[in-house]
């Protein structure tokens, strides 16, 4: 296991980037300690795979160092670095079986019969696949090959980090809730430090202590599940993370004040000093609610998802969302919607600027 420290990391695939833009990777600071269980998360594109095979070793980074302990590993070969990974297709040797998949890493490392066979029942008995030892792994189903793959990662037990590179892609929904419990439940027990590559914000949020949201080669933030759905650092993080996303309402600042669509709206705290740029107001619809009072607005859709209602709404030529858990309201209604002060906070070009 090992503290891993990515510092001043930037990359471009172009041989010669010109700007800031050519950088699929434009600047990335970051430490995850020993033992940690953590999250990449972002949509296609923002540089996760980057990321992930910049700190495997399957990619040298433009510019930056990558450290395990304090010891730089930026030339090293993924062998050296002593990773193992768990991609999103399961990796396996179909023709061998259950035992010999889960032996072989140790096989192809010289590790005596006795603990590689120690080892082998540890982590058949930690994914519940004690079972199909004897069986031939192409006759598995698809979640076992998926858990067996997990345990090929699993079975040794002097890697620095294990490695999961979007795992339950192809796993039926009604499977993925099973292996993500498993998944953490394993971390809990064998304390390796753990990293999970994903788009799927459930996958994330219930996996990781900690999460690092990227957008576009960037970190915008990190924290835990609790942290960022309660206090999105940048609007993106507000509209990516929670289901529907946080509400994000074009405003207008003066007086000291927020104005959407002509009316002042309380918010969480101060607003910013000296505060320029494009300014916008975000909420969750979690603390939208009607009441005899607030901003006036049409519901133009109402979706019942059993424990509540998410109602879409129109205030002038903004549309936007609320969780309602009574008395729902019907489209074509006209209602008050009132905001939870200490939920409302302010934006500026993306980023938190209201002061607590």
């Amino acid at each position: 296991m090992a503290k891993i420290t990515l510092s001043n990391l930037r990359h471009s695939y172009s041989p010669d980037p010109a700007s800031r833009d050519d950088y699929a990777l434009k600047h990335i600071d970051l430490d995850w300690n020993d033992g940690g269980a953590y999250a990449l998360l972002g949509p296609s594109g923002c540089g996760k795979s980057t990321l992930l095979n910049i700190i495997s070793g399957l990619l040298t980074p433009s510019e930056g160092r990558i450290l395990f302990d304090g010891v730089d590993v930026t030339d090293l070969s993924p062998d050296q670095r002593n990773i193992a990974q768990v991609f999103q297709f399961p990796v396996i040797y179909d023709t061998m079986s259950v035992y010999d998949n889960l032996a072989f890493p140790l096989r192809n490392r010289g590790v005596d019969a006795a603990k590689i066979d120690q080892r082998v029942q540890e982590i058949a008995t930690l994914l519940e696949v004690q079972d199909l030892l004897g069986r031939r792994a192409s006759g598995l189903s698809p979640d076992n090959k998926q858990k067996l793959s997990m345990g090929r990662g699993l079975v040794r037990d002097n890697v620095n980090v294990v490695m999961f590179d979007e795992p339950l892609t192809v796993i039926d929904p009604h499977l993925k809730w099973k292996l993500r419990s498993k998944l953490k439940e394993l971390h809990q027990r064998v304390k390796l430090t753990m990293i999970y590559v994903t788009h799927d914000q459930t996958e994330a949020l219930t996996f990781a202590d900690q999460v690092v949201v990227m957008d576009e080669g960037e970190i915008v933030q990190i924290g835990t599940p609790v942290e960022l759905f309660s206090r999105p650092a940048h609007t993106f993080v507000g509209h990516f993370i929670g289901s529907p996303g946080m509400n994000v309402l074009p405003c207008e600042i003066r007086d000291k004040g927020a104005f959407f669509e002509g009316h002042s709206l309380p918010l969480e705290g101060k607003v910013r000093a000296g505060i320029s740029g494009r300014t916008e107001i975000g909420i969750r619809p979690e603390f939208v609610s009607i009441g005899k009072k607030g901003l006036e607005a049409t519901v133009v859709k109402v979706s019942d998802v059993g424990r509540h209602s998410v109602i879409q709404a129109m205030v002038g030529d903004t549309r936007l969302s609320a969780i309602i858990e009574s008395d729902t309201p019907n489209q074509g209604d006209v209602v008050k919607l009132a905001f939870q002060q200490d939920q409302t906070r302010l934006y500026c070009d993306g980023w938190l600027a209201s002061e607590v």
